[in-house]
């Protein structure tokens, strides 16, 4: 009896998927704009609004359609969430209040929408998959030409390239897709009337987009994929409930292929068949415990009929079980075949008799499937025998060992004699075979068989040294023991060839394992090729490398060994990734080639090539190992995509803050150049007009241009050295300063900023000197100084000090203004950041302080004063000093 029970393990993925409560998404899909997507989801949602179903609008586009705009009437709208971007105030579906509200039921249009920079998601779908996380159900609208797998052909269709395009996995994860249809000549109708577009957006519509061929082919993919939605229903359906029986509601077929010459004839003669049944086809090759190792020359004829399979348009797998007959018929079901086309065979009939016969097994057990019979083995017959796994030189060793083995049964059997029965002696020698079979393989176990009953009869079956027998009834004894040990020999040599195959299939999982885990941690395209290359590497014992394109095009090794030398071979790999197909070694393009170069592909275009030269012992690559090497190809190119999305990121992070910037600076130089310029201008116009000033009138106007001169002078100071010290080309010019000078000089410098402050100076006469770049951390007490008066109000007071502490000195400059607000203590270091109370200024003094200490080994803080005011602190590292600076009579107070 067949098995029925469901699959475990997929029952289980469908409890823990339910019990996740994920919401449920439906999806209104349509061929072109104005086939009725909206009209139907909103009619839609009416009847479950009418059930008792908590129904909200997220976002509904009606685009001034009257009949749509009546059918949204009536229902909670979310209020939409508005962006400003380039100055323009953008409304945006507003994913926060929609969580918040959690309704039973979402209405999200246009799944494909590119959302305002600045939202939470780029892109629309990815809102609708948060709120899908959260419970809540969506339903949403899309159209064919946005799907991202179609998007090149749509625009060779229509000359139209559609950008704003979703995976397709996001319609595939879809739980209902709903298609809406409407005939290419009632769309046309409907755009006449203006039902789709204003007027004159539909006459351009009419001459580009939507023309009559366009709408059918458009309509012909839309159709398709939603075919392929409802059959991966189908599937889902038939594995949830374990149904085994094949529902032809779509013609597959199904052609199981050999390792001979012939494949090529039933892979040609599959492909006529699914031409008339415009079927979809598959290519398989069955491997079994019970067969032989491939030769050779049969891994060649296998690989030969895949690539024909392939290039004739066909999928192609490789699968394995405990006979090919049953992993066939179970991979059939698997995919609800409808017909498998295997070769006539062309063998004796005493072959079938003794071995049975596949053609038989597979129409016995066929079911409802049917099974096309095609010539297309003939030469099986002529082809050699196939040979044992082992090398020619281990053979004869392995079957020495087995006599060997003989030989030491019997030493045990002879011990045994007078003690044991002779049962328990078959016994000994049945335990030899299955440890023979086990180690050495089939061949050597047989022949342990035949040696062991011969042993068995000429030592210890009367009369003794001798294969003559007087009791008849050791002729059935020899024979059960001769079938018995063939029977042992060959379960414990199919035991050995499972455990084989799982340990390759172990192998190669281990290998993907390690390849995916590697390039998940590689950061840059270098990395990525790397780890890849040296993966590929390992598997395949030869050199490998990744190939991508560099500036100008030509393709450079990014990691690896090159697999490859010379102008042949890198116009190969060339070739490879103009054309994005595999090129060189065992490929019908460029065979000669020293290596096999393999396309990298990213989900938009080809990112590389892979280059290897496998170990000579592997070629030709049977399927599997071609079928892992595309698989290793497949996780280098998303490392690759995704370290290069990575990149493509931070560059329009950096572009973003550069603009915010650009922004920032234009803001900030309209406003703080042009208030000393003003007070200038108007200084020295009056200087000009005013004949009639007097002298202290005329040295008041003076004074302006000159202190709004000097500020002017410190702010674009203070610009030209934040590009200084940006662009790393600041070089320090250290030598040894006291730094009770610095804190002078500049005093000095802000003395008319400071006039009406009391500054009081603070530093120990004993303080050693510090080597410094004296220019550049005059300037950074500069602008803490400068900072200080801005805040402090006249009569007040700041304080400077200074103390050596920890093989640094530490610098404190304290003001009494209002302090900082909480939480801005490392901001006030940002480029351009001012406080909402701050003075006029561009915002760069303190960002100034923090790259001129960094730059000399110290670090700067900022803390609140107690009771008021703000403290900066920063330190300077000391080194082994020369002799300290002549004393002082003590502290100096400064006011």
């Amino acid at each position: 009896m067949s098995e029925t029970r469901p699959d475990p393990d997929a029952l289980l993925r469908r409890v823990q998927r339910d019990e996740a409560k994920r919401g449920r998404l439906k999806v209104f899909f349509g061929a072109a704009p104005g086939v009725g997507k909206t009209y139907a989801m909103l009619s839609a949602a009416r009847a479950q609004r009418a059930a008792g179903k908590d129904v909200v609008i997220g976002w509904v586009e009606t685009h001034r359609r009257v009949e749509t705009a009546a059918l949204a009437e009536g229902f909670e709208r979310l209020p939409p969430r508005e962006v400003e971007h380039r100055g323009v105030r953008l409304q945006e579906f507003d994913i926060d209040a929609a969580i918040a509200r959690r309704p039973g039921l979402l209405l999200l249009d246009e799944l494909a929408h590119s959302n305002a920079p600045g939202s939470r998601h780029p892109k629309r779908w990815q809102d609708a998959r948060e709120l899908l996380e959260a419970g809540i159900d969506v339903w949403t609208t899309l159209n064919v030409q946005h799907l991202e797998s179609v998007n090149d052909l749509v625009e060779r269709v229509t000359g139209v390239l559609v950008r704003e395009t979703l995976p397709d996995r996001v319609l595939d994860e879809a739980d209902e897709v709903e298609f809406v249809d409407l005939p290419p000549e009632d769309l046309l109708r409907r755009l006449e009337e203006g039902k789709v577009y204003l007027p004159d957006q539909a006459a351009r519509a009419v001459k580009r987009f939507f023309r009559k061929g366009n709408l059918t082919a458009l309509r012909e993919l839309a159709l398709r994929r939603t075919a392929e939605h409802v059959d991966a229903d189908v599937q889902v359906y038939r594995r949830d409930h374990a149904i085994e029986a094949t529902w032809p509601v779509a013609e597959r077929v199904l052609v199981s292929i050999r390792p001979n010459p012939e494949s090529g004839r039933l892979v040609r003669a599959a492909r006529r068949l699914a031409a008339r049944l415009r079927a979809e086809w598959i290519a398989v090759w069955v491997e079994s415990p019970g067969q032989p190792p491939l030769s050779p020359a049969e891994r060649s004829d296998l690989a030969a009929a895949f690539a024909l399979a392939e290039q004739l348009g066909a999928k192609t797998a490789t699968v394995s079980g405990p006979s090919v007959s049953e992993a066939l018929l179970a991979f059939a079901r698997q995919r609800n075949i409808s017909t498998i086309v295997v070769g006539k065979p062309a063998h004796g009939r005493w072959r079938d008799r003794l071995r049975g016969s596949l053609v038989d097994a597979i129409v016995r057990a066929s079911g409802d499937i049917d099974v096309f019979i095609v010539s297309g083995e003939r030469a099986e017959a002529a082809a050699p025998a196939r040979r044992p796994t082992l090398p020619l030189s281990a053979r004869p060793l392995h079957y020495v060992w087995s006599g060997a083995v003989v030989v030491l049964c019997t030493l045990l059997c002879w011990a045994m004699v007078g003690r044991f029965d002779r049962s328990n002696l078959v016994m000994t020698y049945l335990l030899g075979v299955a440890f023979v079979a086990s180690r050495l393989g089939r061949g050597p176990a047989a022949a342990t068989a035949v040696l062991s009953v011969a042993a068995f009869d000429f030592f210890f079956v009367p009369p003794y040294l001798t294969f003559a027998v007087t009791d008849t009834q050791y002729v059935v004894t020899f024979a059960v023991m001769l079938v018995v040990s063939l029977l042992i020999s060959t379960l414990a040599a199919r035991v050995r060839a499972q455990a084989d195959a799982a340990r390759q299939r172990e192998q190669r999982t281990q290998v993907l394992y390690a390849m995916s885990r590697d390039v998940a941690a590689a950061r840059t395209v270098e990395e990525v090729a790397g780890v890849g290359s040296r993966h590929v590497s390992d598997v395949f014992g030869g050199p490998a490398a990744a190939f991508v394109p560099g500036p100008s095009g030509a393709l450079r090794a990014a990691g690896g060994e090159a697999p490859g030398e010379g102008s042949r071979e890198t116009a190969v790999a060339q070739w490879a990734f103009d054309h994005g197909q595999p090129a060189g070694l065992g490929t019908d393009t460029l065979p000669g080639a020293a290596a096999v170069y393999l396309p990298l592909r990213g989900t938009r275009a080809v990112l590389g090539v892979l280059g290897l030269r496998p170990d000579p012992s592997l070629l030709p690559l049977r399927p599997d190992q071609a079928d892992l090497l595309e698989a290793l190809a497949r996780q280098i190119a998303s490392g690759l995509e995704r370290a290069r999305l990575a990149d493509e990121a931070q560059q329009a992070r950096v572009a973003m803050e550069s603009e915010r910037l650009r922004s920032t600076l234009l803001s900030s130089v309209s406003h703080d150049l042009r208030t000393p310029l003003a007070t200038i201008t108007g200084a020295a116009s009056s200087l000009l007009q005013g004949s009639s000033l007097g002298d202290e009138g005329r040295r008041d106007l003076e004074e302006a241009i000159y202190e709004e001169a000097g500020r002017l002078n410190r702010l674009v100071t203070n610009l030209l050295d934040m590009t200084r010290l940006e662009s790393g080309s600041l070089q320090l010019n250290r030598d040894w300063h006291s730094l009770e000078e610095l804190v002078g000089s500049a005093l000095a410098r802000l003395e008319p900023a400071l006039k009406d402050r009391a500054v009081r100076v603070s530093i120990p006469v004993d303080l050693p000197l510090v080597p410094v770049d004296g220019v550049l951390v005059e300037q950074a007490l500069v602008n803490l100084l400068e900072n200080a008066a801005k805040y402090t109000e006249k009569e007040g007071a700041i304080r400077v000090a200074a103390r050596a502490a920890d093989g640094a000195v530490e610098v404190e400059v304290a003001d009494e203004g209002p302090g900082l607000p909480p939480g801005t203590e490392e901001r006030v270091f940002e480029k351009f950041y001012r406080a909402d109370s701050a003075p006029r200024g561009f915002g760069l003094g303190l960002p100034i302080c923090r790259a001129i200490v960094t730059a000399h080994g110290g670090r700067i803080w900022a803390e609140r004063g107690e009771p008021r005011g703000t403290l900066f602190r920063f330190t300077l590292p000391l080194e082994p000093a020369p002799p300290p600076a002549a004393e002082d009579d003590g502290e100096r107070t400064a006011g």
